[in-house]
């Protein structure tokens, strides 16, 4: 069966993971 499944957010990489940081 299909899981809820979290979408690939924007900047994000992945869904899950932190975003590619570069504050400065």
């Amino acid at each position: 069966d299909s899981r809820t499944v979290e979408r690939k957010k924007y900047g994000r990489r992945k869904a899950r993971r932190s975003p590619q940081f570069s504050k400065r």
